[in-house]
């Protein structure tokens, strides 16, 4: 499925593929991996659960979400509760991306 990736590090937001929730993980490079939603279309913003206790450097924030730090991805809901494709593309991200 479709998803965005947000790189602090280099401020850059990237499309990307995923198949589930493991390829999530694996991105953000931990498994501790909570998700937070971001906006009216299901789009859901998944983060490392314990990137500041971690002192994982980079941090991001979207619109007035919690802000975040290290590698965020983006993906769509299913309307099921499952992952679905994205909505948002990297240039309405971008626009709602705030670099701490």
């Amino acid at each position: 499925m479709k998803a965005l990736i947000i790189r602090p590090g280099t401020q850059s937001v990237e499309a990307v593929e995923v198949s589930d929730r493991a390829d999530l993980a694996a991105l953000i490079g931990y498994d501790t991996v909570i998700a937070d939603e971001i906006g009216p279309d299901g789009d859901q913003l998944f983060f490392d659960e314990e990137c500041f206790l971690r002192g994982t450097e980079g941090r991001f924030q979207i619109d007035q979400v919690v802000p975040v730090s290290g590698v965020g991805v983006i993906v769509g809901s299913d309307g099921q509760g499952g992952l679905g494709d994205v909505s948002s593309t990297p240039e309405s991200i971008r626009a709602r991306l705030k670099y701490l």
